[in-house]
């Protein structure tokens, strides 16, 4: 049985791809379900993450997790159903999320007297809360996030990127005063930055969203907008500044220190296992999956080669002391050890999964003190060279922080050579076809829609970094103050 299922195994690993520049789409679903990051669930637009995308999404949360505690957040949870009034009550919410929400409406075989709705987000829920919980000004500000699933209703669904339920953080604070929310609400959006920039190896624009583009109920939406592997964007982080929407909605009140009572000033910040996906398009190459280091699963794997059981007894043995170093490096470490496969096979299955860094150790590496780095970001001989076993986990640490380092360096020189200043609208209309267009735009909603409407580009965002100046909007030639950042999205 082991046999068979090595042999169908090796099958499947002679199966190539797509290529990336031929059918990109295809090349994202056959790689996710291929390298085992998750699967498609028997409803349709959920997905099952299985134990190696969920580990990535694990090690997501624990950098994003040590961020939010360093700056004051706590975490706790919040009800999956919300009562169907509570979303009603702020009018621009309800008109926002109606057509993506499940709501159920039987319960204990009985019809409920008041629907629930499937946490779609949580402002509502976690607003009635916060009413209850804050009476005066000594109370804030209250910085809480919670880690969940939500469920929203799509109707076009691909794995990560967008299904009907996802996993995120979102987190909900409340603030005395305006400058205190804005404040908070970039601070969130700096971590993100900070997050996908030194964590992911992904470079990002921060900026703020246009009007037709903020998040339902937000005086103000800010996200960060990564360019993928096939010069589209991704939203993959949003930081709300939800004005006195929901304080008002929900009656978030403070007596101040003069007595007066107050509404609160309340803010949302999230980002979700999209990011998973913005990793798999930005990274990964035509063999699969490239993992940035300090994300990935399994950071190191050891591939012992032999062919007898003499030379297994010495290479596993060798191997054995090697893992128990890395271990105590604390570095993440696999150990292949599967029988009936070849080396070669286990060589192209860790490539497809990413794996930064593959140690080759055979009979005479254990003879001579060496073994053979395989770095994911090099093809070929190029990433290949001999190493001392001495000093083993020193040199895996500085060849991991060298990858991590050349994989940011990579996807930022990609997105610069895609980044274009069209000087006019024709020219914007190429720009966005192959990337992003950083381009004046007069602030007039007509303009965004007429664009989006010809070239099926949308604006991300408008820039935080602003070059000065004026110009003419790209679109209307009308006067115009600040640049935005156009391109076609997922």
């Amino acid at each position: 049985m082991a046999q068979e299922k090595a042999t169908a195994g090796a099958r499947m690993s002679e199966l190539k791809l797509p290529s990336r520049s031929e059918d990109f789409s295809e090349w994202y679903n056959q790689l996710v379900l291929r390298a085992e990051l998750a699967d498609y669930a028997p409803v349709r637009g959920c997905m099952i993450v299985r134990p190696y995308g969920w580990a990535l999404w694990e090690n997501i949360q624990q950098a994003l997790d040590r961020r939010f505690k360093a700056t004051g957040h706590v975490n706790a949870a919040f009800p999956l159903l919300i009562p169907r009034s509570f979303i009603e009550k702020e009018k621009s919410h309800v008109a926002g999320f109606s057509p993506e929400l499940a709501v159920v409406t039987i319960g204990g075989g009985e019809k409920l007297e008041e629907p629930l709705v499937v946490r779609p987000t949580s402002e509502t829920i976690i607003g009635h809360a916060y009413a209850k919980w804050i009476q005066s000004y000594r109370d804030l500000p209250v910085l809480i996030n919670q880690w969940n699933s939500v469920v929203r209703w799509e109707l076009r669904t691909k794995l990560f990127l967008r299904t009907l339920e996802f996993f995120w953080q979102e987190g909900h604070t409340a603030h005395a005063t305006l400058e205190e929310a804005e404040a908070e609400t970039q601070q969130m959006l700096g971590i993100y930055a900070d997050f996908a920039e030194k964590e992911a190896a992904i470079p990002v624009i921060p900026g703020r969203k246009s009007e037709s583009e903020r998040f339902a109920g937000a005086d103000q939406t800010y996200s960060i907008e990564a360019m993928m592997g096939d010069g589209k964007a991704l939203q993959s982080g949003t930081s709300h500044n939800l004005g006195q929407n929901f304080a008002k909605a929900f009656e978030i009140r403070y007596l101040d220190k003069n007595g007066v009572l107050q509404y609160c000033w309340t803010t949302s910040w999230g980002l979700s296992t999209r990011f998973i996906g913005a990793i798999i398009m930005v990274h990964g190459d035509d063999q699969g999956l490239i993992l940035p280091p300090r994300l990935a699963p399994f950071q190191v794997v050891l591939v012992p080669i032999f062919k007898n059981e003499e030379e297994k007894a010495a290479v596993m043995e060798r191997v054995g002391k090697l893992r128990q170093e890395l271990l105590a490096a604390d570095l993440r470490v696999k150990t292949d050890e599967r029988e009936g496969f070849s080396p070669g096979y286990k060589f192209n299955d860790w490539e497809m999964r990413g794996v930064p860094l593959r140690i080759e150790i055979g009979p005479k590496d254990v003879a001579k003190g060496t073994v053979v780095f395989a770095r994911r970001d090099k093809p070929g001989k190029e990433g290949k060279s001999f190493v001392s076993q001495q000093g083993l986990a020193v040199s895996v640490a500085k060849a991991l922080e060298e990858i991590q380092a050349a994989l940011y360096q990579r996807a930022l020189a990609f997105r610069n050579a895609n980044t274009h200043k069209p000087g006019d609208y024709a020219e914007f209309k190429v720009a966005v076809e192959k990337g992003f267009s950083i381009s004046f735009w007069c602030g007039n909603s007509q303009c965004e829609e007429q664009i989006k409407a010809e070239t099926k580009a949308t604006m991300r965002c408008i820039p935080l970094e602003q070059s000065g100046g004026q110009g003419k909007c790209i679109c209307c030639g009308q006067p115009a103050k600040e640049k935005a950042l156009f391109g076609k999205a997922y």
